[in-house]
């Protein structure tokens, strides 16, 4: 069947990303103070009031993770896009990262919890592939059907994260982060099967800035969930 081409979704503006950003920077600039907060409500701020050792080391590994993640999707992307022998390879990596993401909240939520998210960002994932093969065929039908899917699944991620920690992660918040989080990624993934690379560039520089702001919203939610953990 030949390919049908699907007109790109162009990846919506920044304002989520930035005001994300800005509401984790504030999370992150009183962190020390929230984590020297003991339950008698006696602060033991250290003179300087930086972060703690423990809180650098959560948000640089949240970061890592969640870079991870747009970093193997894009090059899915593009191995799938071009017919590369590589794509069963990165495809695993990818995969693995979403492993590495439950294994980082399972010390917090416990091992059930990260196994659970692991499994939803496992979906996330295979559906993906499906709507790049969709797309590829020309299959409309079953590329609107994963698509329904995909939105879904997202909307269960962001379910579980906000009954995890619903005072930091409102899940209103969480929806709208993990809806831009695929239109993003579904614009770049278009434009790439379309050959407008420059586009799918361009896309993939608003996804990294948008998951460096998700990250950030992500590690500052627990931090403040368990300031004991950080101290």
């Amino acid at each position: 069947m030949s390919s049908t081409r699907i007109e790109p979704r162009r990846a919506v503006p920044l304002t989520f990303a930035v005001l994300i950003a800005v509401f984790a920077a504030l999370f992150t600039l009183t962190a020390a103070r929230g984590a020297e907060h003991d339950a008698t409500g006696h602060d033991h701020i250290a003179p300087t009031g930086l972060p703690t050792a423990a809180q650098v080391a959560f948000h640089d590994q949240m970061r890592k993770l969640w870079e991870d993640h747009v970093t193997w999707t894009r090059l899915a992307i593009v191995t799938f896009a071009d017919g590369s022998a590589g794509f069963n390879a990165t495809a695993t990596r990818l995969l693995q990262n979403q492993t590495d993401i439950g294994n980082a909240i399972a010390p917090y939520y416990g091992t059930a919890a990260g196994q659970r998210l692991s499994s939803l960002l496992h979906d996330h994932i295979t559906i993906a592939v499906e709507l790049l093969q969709d797309a590829k065929a020309g299959n409309t039908a079953a590329f609107n059907d994963a698509k329904a899917r995909w939105y879904a699944n997202a909307n269960d991620i962001a379910d579980f994260l906000s009954a995890a920690n619903p005072r930091f992660w409102p899940d209103a918040t969480m929806r709208e982060a993990m809806k831009e989080h695929l239109d993003q990624t579904l614009a770049e993934a278009v434009d790439e099967l379309n050959g407008d690379y420059q586009a799918s560039v361009s896309d993939y520089e608003a996804i990294h800035v948008h998951i460096l702001a998700m990250a950030d919203l992500l590690s500052s939610g627990i931090m403040h969930q368990f300031p004991a953990r950080f101290r």
